[in-house]
């Protein structure tokens, strides 16, 4: 065998020697019985015991084979006497095979115990460190604890201070900005309400130029069919001394404005046919009649007015209401609708005008005069004498009484646009004394040809 594998072999006979009879010392320096001496002694017992009954053996020769021959005798005659002897050195030996074997056992439970008792110490050492771990665990809590406290403390004050700082500089950009907005909706406001006066004050003149380039295409294209004599010099103001349409828009109202006003007339003329609207401006009337399926044309004095109603579509002519009133045969007319226009006669053809409108009527036929109230004051200070060619109004008692002169009958009253709603200051002024003399600005008598 190579000396490895026999080193190895001796390591391994060592390593059971040692495990069956441990050494003098178990770790943790734990005293061990020394069991070579019992050994040993028992080794020679061992030797003696298997000697006994032997003989020794001698030198060879006529005389030793006598003694050894004596000798072997002796020891068959005494054989019987030593048995028991031999069989008790025996059992002595094998009482110290036992008694060695037992130690055995008992140094290792020592050994092992000397384990157990060394790894016991290394876990008391280990509890000892744990315990100070421990301890200086509940040192440091306790520490940690107060720098938690005071990092706490110290965070949520700085929170605190970045929150009201925060809260600052938010309502100082809110002030920015809402000052920023409102410079740059005040800078906007100003710029847009510039640039739309410019653009109404481009759109009105365009709209002045467009008008009056109408104006004169009328003049200058085919004749109008004119079905009466000049306007009566009682108006006071020639026909084309000023824009009359830019006029109306102005101080009249839009044709939506207009046409809302006069919704409550519709109801009277319902069912009726040959309407005629005396005066009938831009064609507001004309065209409600026309959307509610009534017949109706009119008449006025201005070529413009009349062109603007031709080009809507409407049946209009250019006409003095006098003498076209004069040519109508006598019940040709349904309905017959006036707004706006007997204040601008002279107060002496008023009953002309009534009586010739009486006279076109059919009997039933229903006529509708609508003119500015005097008994309201408010109107001498807002829209009475804003146009040049009015004369004088015209009360209503008045224009009742020649209604009633020439056969109209079932006459109703009605007061119109109330001057609290373009005076609201009146409302402090007491109920009866208002409603006597600040009424509707304007009112309108309806009556039907008896």
């Amino acid at each position: 065998m190579e000396s490895a594998e026999l080193i190895a072999l001796l390591e391994q006979v060592r390593d059971r020697v040692r495990a069956r009879h441990p050494q003098t010392s178990a770790p943790g320096s734990v005293p061990l019985a020394d069991l070579l001496p019992l050994v040993h002694a028992r080794d020679a017992a061992l030797g003696k015991v298997a000697s006994i009954g032997l003989v020794n053996p001698r030198q060879g020769g006529l005389v030793n084979a006598v003694i050894q021959a004596w000798k072997r005798l002796v020891s068959r005659l005494l054989e019987w006497h030593i048995r028991e002897q031999v069989v008790f050195n025996r059992r002595v030996i094998d009482c110290f095979d036992s008694v060695i074997e037992a130690l055995n056992q008992s140094n290792r439970a020592l050994s092992q115990l000397a384990a157990f008792r060394q790894q016991a110490e290394d876990l008391r050492l280990e509890a000892e460190e744990l315990k100070d771990v421990r301890r200086h665990w509940a040192e440091w809590r306790t520490g940690w604890e107060l720098k938690l406290r005071e990092t706490e403390a110290h965070y949520l004050r700085n929170v605190g201070e970045l929150h009201a700082a925060f809260q600052h500089r938010v309502t100082l950009m809110d002030a920015n900005f809402r000052e920023t907005a409102r410079s740059q909706h005040s800078d906007f406001t100003a710029a847009l309400r510039e640039g739309m006066e410019h653009t109404r004050r481009e759109f009105e003149r365009l709209i002045h130029f467009e008008l009056r380039l109408i104006r004169q295409r009328a003049e200058l294209s085919e004749p109008v069919r004119m079905l009466s004599e000049p306007r009566p010099s009682g108006s006071g103001v020639a026909p084309g001394a000023f824009d009359h349409a830019a006029f109306a828009e102005r101080f009249r109202g839009s044709e939506d404005y207009v046409k809302a006003g006069q919704q409550l007339y519709l109801p009277y003329f319902a069912g009726r046919t040959r309407v005629l609207d005396l005066g009938c401006g831009r064609g507001e009337f004309l065209e409600l009649l026309g959307a509610a399926g009534i017949e109706a044309h009119g008449i006025d004095l201005s070529t413009e007015s009349v062109a603007r109603c031709r080009a809507k579509g409407l049946d209009a002519a250019v006409a003095d209401l006098f003498a076209y009133l004069a040519v109508q045969p006598e019940g040709e007319l349904g309905g017959l609708f006036c707004a706006q226009v007997v204040e601008h006669l002279p107060p002496e053809r008023l009953p002309e005008l009534i009586r010739l409108a009486a006279r076109s009527l059919e009997p039933g036929g229903i006529i509708a005069i609508e003119t500015p109230n005097p008994e309201c004051l408010a109107i001498f200070a807002t829209h009475f004498y804003l146009d040049p060619t009015h004369t004088r109004p015209v009360p209503h008692a008045l224009l009742v009484f020649y209604l009633e002169e020439f056969g109209v009958g079932n006459i109703e009253v009605k007061k119109l646009s109330p001057a609290m709603d373009l005076m609201p200051s009146l409302g402090k002024l007491p109920d009866e004394f208002r409603a006597a003399f600040f009424d509707g600005l304007d009112y309108a008598v309806i009556g039907k040809k008896l």
